[in-house]
C-alpha cells in the first residue's frame, strides 16, 4: 500500500471529550484487514522487509511474554511499512505435539476413553476437530493486541505445503546421511510417554537420599554412591579410575552385585573420579548417559530394568513397583542384609523434569532417530562468526557459541501420534525405504511404516521458509527469502533459533534464514520476580487491556524492553501508560480546537517565531534519534524519548507557550497553528508503531487522511536552530524558576501575584506576555512593591507578594530548612575530609556523599535567596 495523499472531504474535527479504547480498537483493527494494510505482494517493486512471528502453540494463549514480543516486531514492521518497505508479517501456529496430544487425550479420559481405544487414524481425526473447534484462540487475541500480520497466508506446521517441507528435509537429510536410527541415551518422560530434548527437560533442586552402598565382600568389596537405589538393578560394572591405587588389585576382577544372583566386573576408566566420594562409581549402561559411554568403551551389557512408564520389570520381590516405591523398598532391602554405608536425607540435588508435564525424567535407552548435527552446527556458528548474521545485543553470542560449538546430536523421534510422521518404511525382510514427498510408499505384505512422528521443533525449524512456500521455488520464496530479521526471547536461543540457523543454511544452499537476530528478555512481575501460576503473579494481559487499553500495555512493554535484559512489569505502570494516551488524547484535541491544522505548506523559517522554530528543531532532532534507536532496537529509549518530547515539550511547553498567540489571533496565530498541525502530524506518525490505536484516531481526524497505519514515516529534514533552543531553554529556565518560588512560598498554582519583569537587553523579551500568562503574573499597577527579586538566566522577575503569605511563617521555615541544609553540608564535607574514610569507603558511597554535597550547597544557595526575597518586616 502506499500513502493515500488525497485530502478527504472535510470531516467533523471533534473529537469526544474522552478517549475510550474498547469504542475504537476493535473497529479500527477490522478496518485495518480489510483494507489489506498488513497484506504483502510478493510481485511489488518495493525492497522487501520479512520476519517471521514466533509460532504460538495451537494450545496456546495470549500471555505478556506474547504481548511484549509481538509489541516489538508489531512496531518494526509498522515503521516499515511506513517507510516504503513491501512488509510482511508471517504468522502462524505451531501443531505442539505433545501439549496437543495431552490435551485431547485429557478430553478421551472425560469419556473413559484412551487413544488407543480409538485407534491412530481416529485419534488424529480428533485432534483435527479439537483444533476447529477449540485451537487457535491465541489468533484472536492477536488482533486484540493490534499484530500487523498478513492473516491470509497464515500456516500451520501440519498444513499439507509445511508437511511436504518436513518429508523433503527428511529425506535429504537421510540420503546425506546426517539422519540415522541408534540405540541411546535419552530423555523419556514416563507421563507423556515419549523421548524429549535436552531444551525440553527443566532442572530443579529436589530433596532426595544419597545412599552409599556395599558390593562384594571383605578386601574384594568397594562402596559407590546412589541417589537412584532402584537402578542397581540393572548395574554391569562398578567404575574406578586407572590410577587409583586403593582399586589397582579389584581391576578385572568380579563381585557380587547385591540383590541378584549377578556378578560384574570393576573396570578402570578415567571418566571416573578419583576424588569425588569413594572414588567408585555404579555402572547402569541403559539408565544413565556417562554410564552408557562407559559401557560402550568396556564392552558392557545394556540392562533395562524399567518399563516406559518407569515400572521395575526385573523379576523379583520389587517386579511391579512404581520406580519411587522400589527405590524405597531396595533400600529398606539392602539394609536388612547390612549393605547400607551411609544415608544423607534429605539430600539435595537437580533433578530433570519434563517442562511440559513436570514428571521427573527418566534417562533410557531407547532406539530413536538422530540429526547427525555436527556439519550443520559448525554452518550455523560460522554464519555468525563471519558476519553474515549479526545477534543483537553482541554479548548473547557467547551463549549461541556455547550452545552450537557443543550441540551433540538431535534426537528427533518421538513416540506420539500427532505430528508428521517419520516418513520410513520398513519391509519384510529388513529393508529401510525413506520415502520423499514425491515417491510412491512401499506396499505390500509386511511393510510399516515406522510409528515415531518429528519432535515440533523439527518442523518449526523450517519456518521461515516452508511458511513461503518451499520446497517450491515460488515468488514469495524468491522476494521475501532470506527474512530481515528474527525478533524473540533469548530462551528460545537453543529450542527454534539454532535449528532454523541449521536448517536455513542446509536447505536454502548456504543462505541464512535471516540476517539479525535481536534477543529480548523476559517479562517479569514489578519485582523483578518470574512470573508463575504457583507464585501467583501471572498476569492475562487482556484483563488489561479491558481496563486500561491495548495501546497502554504495548507502551509499557516497549518502554521496558532493553536488549537481552528482563522486563519488569507492574500495574501502575500500566496506568501511568494509559496516562500518556490519555495526554496525547487531551492535548491534541485541545489543539485542534485552538486551530492546529495541516492544510496549506509549512511557512518558511523566516516567518517563524523563535518558539516555533524551536519546536521544529526538536521534532526533527527527535525523528534522527529514534530511527537510531529503531536501528539498533532500542526500543526502551525511542519509546522514552517519544514520551517526554511528546509530553514535555509538544504538550507541556510548545501548546502552552503556543496559547497566547492564539488567544492574540492574526497572522501569528494561523503560522502557530500550522506548525502546530505539522508537529502534531509527524509526532502521531512517530508514536504510531507503538500506541497504534490512539494515534490512528487523531492523526486520521487531524489530517483526513485515509490511515496512518500507510503514511510516510517522517524524515529528519535537517533543519536545526541552535540558537532558538538555547532562547526557549533559557525562557523554560526562567519559567521552571519562578514556579518552583512560587510552590516555595505555598502560592496555588492559579493565584495572580504582581511583577514587573525587566527583560531589557534579552532574547525573552518577545516571550513577556507568555511568560506572565503560564506563571499568572499581573502587570504590576499602581503601589507595587517589590518584596521578592529574582534573578534568572540575565532576567529579573520582581514579585509583589504584600497580602499573599504569612511573612513570618515563610521565614521561619525558610530559615529551619536553610539550618538542615547547612548541617547537611557539615556533615557531608567532614566526611570527604576524612583521608581514613576515603580509603576504606568504595567508590560508590563516596560518589553518594559528594552527590549530597552538591545537592546541600545548591538547597543552601535557594533558600538564602528566597530569604533575601521575603518582605522585611
Amino acid at each position: 500500500m502506499t500513502e493515500n495523499t488525497q485530502q478527504q472531504p472535510a470531516s467533523n474535527p471533534e473529537l469526544p471529550t474522552q478517549y475510550v479504547p474498547a469504542e475504537v480498537e476493535g473497529k479500527l483493527y477490522e478496518r485495518w484487514v480489510d483494507r489489506g494494510y498488513f497484506e504483502a505482494d510478493e510481485k511489488s517493486g518495493k525492497p522487501p522487509f520479512t520476519v517471521v512471528i514466533p509460532p504460538p502453540n495451537v494450545t496456546g494463549s495470549l500471555h505478556l511474554g506474547h504481548a511484549f514480543e509481538h509489541t516489538l516486531i508489531d512496531a518494526v514492521t509498522r515503521r516499515k511499512r511506513m517507510q516504503g518497505y513491501e512488509t510482511l508479517w508471517q504468522p502462524g501456529m505451531d501443531h505442539a505435539g505433545i501439549a496437543t496430544q495431552n490435551v485431547v487425550e485429557r478430553e478421551l479420559g472425560k469419556e473413559g476413553k484412551s487413544r488407543h481405544d480409538l485407534g491412530r487414524e481416529a485419534f488424529v481425526e480428533r485432534v483435527w476437530k479439537w483444533k476447529a473447534e477449540s485451537g487457535g484462540q491465541i489468533s484472536g487475541q492477536m488482533r486484540r493486541l493490534g499484530d500487523g500480520v498478513a492473516w491470509s497466508r497464515e500456516r500451520f506446521t501440519m498444513d499439507e505445503g509445511l508437511s511436504k517441507a518436513v518429508q523433503t528435509i527428511f529425506k535429504k537429510l537421510y540420503d546425506d546421511e546426517l539422519i540415522y536410527r541408534a540405540e541411546r541415551i535419552i530423555n523419556w518422560c514416563p507421563r507423556c510417554l515419549t523421548a524429549i530434548s535436552d531444551i525440553e527437560v527443566e532442572y530443579q533442586d529436589d530433596d532426595g537420599e544419597l545412599v552409599s552402598l556395599k558390593y562384594g565382600e571383605g578386601e574384594d568389596s568397594v562402596v559407590v554412591a546412589t541417589t537412584r537405589a532402584e537402578t542397581m538393578l540393572g548395574d554391569t560394572a562398578v567404575a574406578v579410575h586407572p590410577d587409583d591405587e586403593r582399586y589397582a588389585h579389584l581391576v578385572g576382577k568380579r563381585i557380587k552385585l547385591p540383590l541378584t544372583d549377578r556378578t560384574i566386573p570393576v573396570v578402570a576408566d578415567t571418566h571416573v573420579d578419583p576424588e569425588f566420594g569413594t572414588g567408585a562409581v555404579k555402572v547402569t549402561p541403559a539408565h544413565d548417559p556417562n554410564d552408557f559411554e562407559i559401557g560402550r568403551r568396556h564392552d558392557l551389557p545394556n540392562i533395562t530394568v524399567m518399563d516406559e512408564r518407569a515400572v521395575i520389570t526385573v523379576p523379583g520381590p520389587f517386579q511391579g513397583l512404581d520406580r519411587m516405591e522400589a527405590r524405597s523398598a531396595i533400600v529398606a532391602a539392602l539394609r536388612a542384609e547390612g549393605r547400607i554405608v551411609a544415608e544423607k536425607r534429605p539430600y539435595t540435588h537437580s533433578v530433570g523434569h519434563c517442562s511440559r508435564c513436570k514428571t521427573t525424567i527418566e534417562p533410557r535407552l531407547s532406539l530413536q532417530w538422530w540429526v547427525k548435527v555436527g556439519p550443520l552446527a559448525k554452518a550455523a556458528g560460522d554464519a555468525v562468526r563471519d558476519g553474515e548474521v549479526a545477534i543483537h545485543p553482541k554479548e548473547m553470542e557467547s551463549r549461541y557459541f556455547g550452545w552450537v560449538d557443543n550441540l551433540h546430536d538431535w534426537c528427533i523421534s518421538r513416540q506420539l501420534w500427532w505430528g508428521h510422521r517419520i516418513p520410513v518404511w520398513y519391509g519384510p525382510n529388513g529393508e529401510t525405504v525413506c520415502v520423499g514427498p514425491d515417491d510412491e510408499a512401499p506396499t505390500g505384505e509386511g511393510w510399516t511404516q515406522d510409528t515415531d512422528v518429528l519432535d515440533t521443533w523439527f518442523s518449526s525449524g523450517l519456518w521461515p521458509f516452508s511458511t513461503l512456500g518451499w520446497p517450491e521455488q515460488t515468488p514469495s520464496v524468491e522476494k521475501f527469502y532470506p527474512n530481515s530479521i528474527l525478533i524473540t526471547g533469548y530462551d528460545i536461543l537453543f529450542f527454534w533459533v539454532a535449528r532454523m540457523m541449521m536448517f536455513g543454511l542446509y536447505a536454502m544452499d548456504g543462505t541464512p534464514p535471516f540476517h539479525t537476530i535481536v534477543l529480548h528478555g523476559m517479562v517479569r512481575d514489578e519485582h523483578g520476580k518470574k512470573m508463575s501460576k504457583a507464585f501467583g503473579n501471572v498476569v492475562n494481559p487482556l484483563d488489561w487491556m479491558d481496563k486500561y487499553g491495548t495501546d497502554a500495555v504495548r507502551f509499557t512493554l516497549a518502554r521496558g524492553a532493553n536488549p537481552g535484559i528482563d522486563v519488569p512489569i507492574g500495574e501502575d505502570w500500566v496506568q501511568g501508560s494509559r496516562n500518556f494516551a490519555n495526554k496525547v488524547w487531551n492535548a491534541t484535541r485541545f489543539a485542534m480546537m485552538n486551530g492546529a491544522t495541516v492544510e496549506g505548506p509549512l511557512p518558511d523559517a523566516a516567518e517563524l517565531s523563535a518558539t516555533d522554530r524551536w519546536i521544529l528543531s526538536r521534532l526533527n532532532a527527535v525523528i534522527a534519534e529514534v530511527d537510531a534507536y529503531y536501528e539498533d532496537y532500542q526500543f526502551a529509549k525511542l519509546s522514552d524519548a517519544l514520551f517526554h518530547f511528546a509530553w514535555d515539550e509538544v504538550f507541556d511547553w510548545y501548546v502552552e507557550l503556543s496559547k497566547t498567540t492564539f488567544i492574540e489571533g492574526g497572522e501569528a496565530a494561523k503560522v502557530s497553528g500550522r506548525v502546530l498541525g505539522e508537529v502534531l502530524d509527524l509526532t502521531l506518525r512517530l508514536l504510531h508503531p507503538v500506541i497504534p490505536f490512539v494515534t490512528e484516531t487523531l492523526w486520521t481526524t487531524l489530517t483526513g487522511k485515509e490511515s496512518v497505519v500507510v503514511a510516510d514515516w517522517p524524515a529528519d529534514s535537517g533543519f536545526r536552530d541552535p540558537a532558538a533552543e538555547r532562547e526557549i531553554e533559557h525562557l523554560q529556565q526562567v519559567i521552571t524558576e519562578v514556579r518552583r518560588f512560587r510552590s516555595d512560598q505555598g502560592l496555588q498554582p492559579g493565584q495572580k501575584v504582581p511583577a514587573r519583569l525587566d527583560l531589557t537587553g534579552t532574547p525573552l523579551a518577545a516571550h513577556e506576555a507568555a511568560i506572565r500568562q503560564l506563571l499568572r503574573l499581573q502587570p504590576e499597577g499602581e503601589g507595587f512593591h517589590a518584596t521578592a527579586t529574582l534573578p534568572v538566566e540575565g532576567a529579573t522577575v520582581a514579585l509583589d507578594l504584600s497580602g499573599t503569605i504569612d511573612v513570618e511563617a515563610e521565614r521561619k521555615r525558610l530559615t529551619k530548612d536553610l539550618g538542615a541544609a547547612e548541617k547537611e553540608k557539615a556533615q557531608a564535607t567532614a566526611k570527604l575530609g576524612n583521608e581514613a574514610f576515603l580509603a576504606k569507603a568504595p567508590d560508590n558511597v563516596v560518589e553518594k556523599i559528594r552527590g549530597r554535597l552538591t545537592k546541600a550547597e545548591a538547597d543552601i544557595e535557594r533558600l538564602t535567596a528566597q530569604l533575601a526575597g521575603l518582605p522585611q518586616g
